[in-house]
Protein backbone atom coordinates (compact mmCIF):
# COMPACT_ATOMS: atom_id res chain seq x y z
CA UNK A 1 0.00 0.00 0.00
CA UNK A 2 2.86 2.31 0.53
CA UNK A 3 3.59 2.20 -3.19
CA UNK A 4 0.03 3.17 -4.11
CA UNK A 5 0.14 6.14 -1.76
CA UNK A 6 3.35 7.37 -3.32
CA UNK A 7 1.95 7.02 -6.84
CA UNK A 8 -1.12 9.08 -5.90
CA UNK A 9 0.93 11.81 -4.32
CA UNK A 10 3.30 11.79 -7.28
CA UNK A 11 0.37 12.20 -9.72
CA UNK A 12 -1.07 15.06 -7.70
CA UNK A 13 2.26 16.81 -7.33
CA UNK A 14 3.06 16.69 -11.04
CA UNK A 15 0.04 18.74 -12.21
CA UNK A 16 0.67 21.36 -9.52
CA UNK A 17 4.18 21.91 -10.77
CA UNK A 18 2.95 22.20 -14.34
CA UNK A 19 0.29 24.79 -13.41
CA UNK A 20 2.82 26.73 -11.40
CA UNK A 21 5.05 26.96 -14.47
CA UNK A 22 2.12 28.09 -16.65
CA UNK A 23 1.08 30.79 -14.18
CA UNK A 24 4.65 32.05 -13.96
CA UNK A 25 4.78 32.39 -17.73
CA UNK A 26 1.49 34.29 -17.80
CA UNK A 27 2.49 36.68 -15.03
CA UNK A 28 5.74 37.76 -16.70
CA UNK A 29 4.17 39.37 -19.80
CA UNK A 30 1.70 41.34 -17.67
CA UNK A 31 4.51 42.96 -15.73
CA UNK A 32 6.34 43.79 -18.94
CA UNK A 33 3.18 45.27 -20.50
CA UNK A 34 2.68 47.70 -17.62
CA UNK A 35 4.84 50.74 -18.04
CA UNK A 36 4.75 53.57 -15.60
CA UNK A 37 3.68 56.79 -17.21
CA UNK A 38 5.69 59.89 -16.36
CA UNK A 39 4.03 61.80 -13.54
CA UNK A 40 2.72 65.26 -14.28
CA UNK A 41 3.75 68.13 -12.06
CA UNK A 42 1.07 69.05 -9.55
CA UNK A 43 -0.58 72.41 -10.18
CA UNK A 44 0.20 75.02 -7.57
CA UNK A 45 -2.75 75.89 -5.37
CA UNK A 46 -3.82 79.48 -5.67
CA UNK A 47 -5.02 81.15 -2.51
CA UNK A 48 -8.72 81.99 -2.85
CA UNK A 49 -9.81 85.55 -2.36
CA UNK A 50 -13.23 86.15 -0.84
CA UNK A 51 -15.94 87.58 -3.05
CA UNK A 52 -16.46 91.24 -2.21
CA UNK A 53 -20.21 90.96 -2.79
CA UNK A 54 -20.55 88.70 0.25
CA UNK A 55 -18.60 91.13 2.43
CA UNK A 56 -20.59 94.23 1.45
CA UNK A 57 -22.64 95.56 4.36
CA UNK A 58 -26.37 95.33 3.63
CA UNK A 59 -29.15 97.23 5.40
CA UNK A 60 -31.94 94.95 6.66
CA UNK A 61 -35.63 95.79 6.16
CA UNK A 62 -37.79 96.63 9.17
CA UNK A 63 -39.17 93.05 9.30
CA UNK A 64 -35.68 91.55 9.24
CA UNK A 65 -34.42 94.14 11.74
CA UNK A 66 -36.78 92.67 14.36
CA UNK A 67 -34.84 89.40 14.15
CA UNK A 68 -31.20 90.39 13.55
CA UNK A 69 -31.07 94.07 14.53
CA UNK A 70 -31.06 97.22 12.39
CA UNK A 71 -27.27 97.51 11.98
CA UNK A 72 -25.92 97.08 8.43
CA UNK A 73 -24.10 93.73 8.21
CA UNK A 74 -22.75 91.50 5.41
CA UNK A 75 -25.01 88.83 3.92
CA UNK A 76 -22.99 86.07 5.61
CA UNK A 77 -23.56 87.62 9.03
CA UNK A 78 -27.28 87.96 8.31
CA UNK A 79 -27.53 84.21 7.75
CA UNK A 80 -25.50 83.49 10.90
CA UNK A 81 -27.69 85.76 13.04
CA UNK A 82 -30.83 84.25 11.57
CA UNK A 83 -29.62 80.75 12.48
CA UNK A 84 -28.84 81.93 16.02
CA UNK A 85 -32.45 83.17 16.27
CA UNK A 86 -33.83 79.90 14.86
CA UNK A 87 -31.81 77.73 17.25
CA UNK A 88 -32.53 79.98 20.25
CA UNK A 89 -36.30 79.81 19.67
CA UNK A 90 -36.23 76.10 18.66
CA UNK A 91 -37.83 76.74 15.27
CA UNK A 92 -36.32 73.82 13.35
CA UNK A 93 -38.76 71.02 12.58
CA UNK A 94 -37.80 68.09 14.87
CA UNK A 95 -38.59 65.43 12.25
CA UNK A 96 -37.09 67.18 9.22
CA UNK A 97 -34.23 69.46 10.29
CA UNK A 98 -34.13 71.09 6.84
CA UNK A 99 -37.46 72.79 7.47
CA UNK A 100 -37.86 75.93 9.57
CA UNK A 101 -41.14 76.61 11.36
CA UNK A 102 -41.77 80.36 11.22
CA UNK A 103 -42.93 82.32 14.23
CA UNK A 104 -44.62 85.73 13.85
CA UNK A 105 -41.33 87.57 13.18
CA UNK A 106 -40.15 85.05 10.58
CA UNK A 107 -43.52 84.86 8.81
CA UNK A 108 -43.06 88.48 7.76
CA UNK A 109 -39.66 87.60 6.27
CA UNK A 110 -40.78 84.32 4.67
CA UNK A 111 -43.70 85.86 2.79
CA UNK A 112 -46.39 84.63 5.18
CA UNK A 113 -45.40 80.95 4.91
CA UNK A 114 -45.58 78.88 8.10
CA UNK A 115 -42.76 76.53 7.10
CA UNK A 116 -39.79 77.17 4.81
CA UNK A 117 -36.87 75.01 3.68
CA UNK A 118 -33.43 76.18 4.77
CA UNK A 119 -32.47 76.29 1.09
CA UNK A 120 -35.33 78.67 0.30
CA UNK A 121 -34.38 80.90 3.21
CA UNK A 122 -31.71 82.74 1.17
CA UNK A 123 -34.28 83.52 -1.53
CA UNK A 124 -36.53 85.22 1.02
CA UNK A 125 -33.62 87.03 2.69
CA UNK A 126 -32.51 88.70 -0.53
CA UNK A 127 -35.84 90.56 -0.69
CA UNK A 128 -35.22 92.07 2.76
CA UNK A 129 -31.65 93.29 2.18
CA UNK A 130 -30.66 96.45 0.36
Amino acid sequence: MAKKATKKTAKKAAPKKATAKKSAKKAAPKKAAKKSAPKKAAAKKVKRTPNAAFMKAMTPSSALALVIGNKAVPRTEVVKKLWVYIKKNDLQDPKNKRMINADTNLKAIFGGKAQVSMFDMAKFLSKHLS
